[in-house]
């Protein structure tokens, strides 16, 4: 798919990190190499998205560079209308919007989730339909540039990279641009254990970004895990005060539960309405996924990174689908 790309004015390289991967793919990628000059196979012994992403950078020869990961899949124009947006917005980075497509009942479930604002606390870059300035874009578009004027990936995040480059960006002056016309399709997690330990490392790798820069990138990265820290303390405040006969906090935390209970109710029921019925069983499983293990990752976080002020935790210093790419084109007037 990714050789098939039109081309954007002129030939375009494509440069694969490998992280030391020892399924096969490294004798795939070989073959493919050894009768396609344009494109070149990189290691990556960091194994991690950032490691991977800097190891591309610095091999890359051409002006524009644009990010293509495993597990997603791209429309034939995806390169085309990358420079293209890059061109007439003149912004520092673009993409495409996020969106989720699954292969099996509950990755379905997972990618229906993923399009909730419920799920992801109404962030633009997953609406299909959004274009305009925004904070964070799904891979990106960049000229070579603009590395050497925001700086290059951040190696200690095994997560959140992305987002905390983007973040970097809009903060030093720049501009972050989403683009509808630049179409992909994620592939989600298959099954409700991989999703929730995914999450865990989104909402763990959060507070590192936020401590380094001071300020979230925005409010409804705290919701989650704010949700669960009232909800401990209401637990809490209720085995202590039954003690003395005292029941409000009991009923306060009943009356939190079942609030949610009927929020993710209703969000199960929409989203069904606008993919699938038959989704609707394990979609209340899917949106706490998002949430508790998003919010518990963050609470781990504020553990290692601010109250006992250690490094990262080792769960969550690896992934579980490591594999990167990155592109290079050259600029149409060359």
């Amino acid at each position: 798919m990714l050789l098939k790309q039109e081309e954007p004015g002129s030939p375009f390289e494509v440069i694969v990190a490998d992280g030391m991967s020892d399924d096969g793919t490294r004798e795939t990628l070989k073959t493919i190499v050894s009768g396609t000059p344009n494109v070149r196979v990189i290691d990556n012994p960091g194994r991690i998205v950032s490691t991977g992403l800097n190891a591309a950078l610095q091999a890359a020869r051409g002006d524009i560079i644009i990010r293509m990961d495993a597990h997603t899949d791209y429309s034939p124009d995806y390169l085309l209308r990358c420079v293209t947006a890059l061109q007439v917005t003149g912004a520092d980075n673009v993409g495409g919007p996020w969106v989720a497509l699954g292969d099996g009942y509950i990755s379905r479930a997972i990618a229906a989730a993923f399009q909730s604002p419920f799920a992801v606390g109404g962030a633009r870059a997953h609406n299909a339909a959004y274009e305009g300035p925004i904070d964070t874009v799904y891979l990106g578009c960049w000229r070579k540039e603009a590395f050497a004027k925001f700086g290059a990936f951040d190696e200690e995040l095994v997560r959140n990279q992305d987002d905390e480059h983007n973040l970097r960006i809009i903060r030093g002056g720049g501009k972050v641009y989403q683009s509808p016309k630049i179409k992909s399709w994620y592939h989600p997690r298959g099954s409700l254990g991989a999703l929730f330990k995914q999450y865990m490392q989104y909402g763990y790798w959060k507070v590192r970004v936020i401590q380094k820069h001071k300020l979230p990138a925005s409010w409804r990265h705290l919701v989650p895990a704010a949700f669960l820290l009232v909800l401990g303390m209401l637990l809490l405040a209720s085995v202590l005060c039954s003690l003395f006969s005292v029941f409000w906090p009991s009923r306060a935390l009943l009356l939190a539960l079942g609030a949610y209970l009927l929020a993710v109710f209703v969000a199960s029921l929409l989203t069904s309405a606008k993919t699938e019925w038959k989704l609707f069983p394990v979609l209340p499983l899917v949106f706490g996924c998002y949430h508790f293990g998003y919010g518990l990752g963050f609470l781990r976080g504020i553990l290692d990174f601010v109250v006992l002020r250690r490094g990262a935790s080792s769960s969550f210093t690896s992934l579980s689908r490591p594999s990167s790419q990155a592109v290079r084109v050259e600029p149409a007037d060359r």
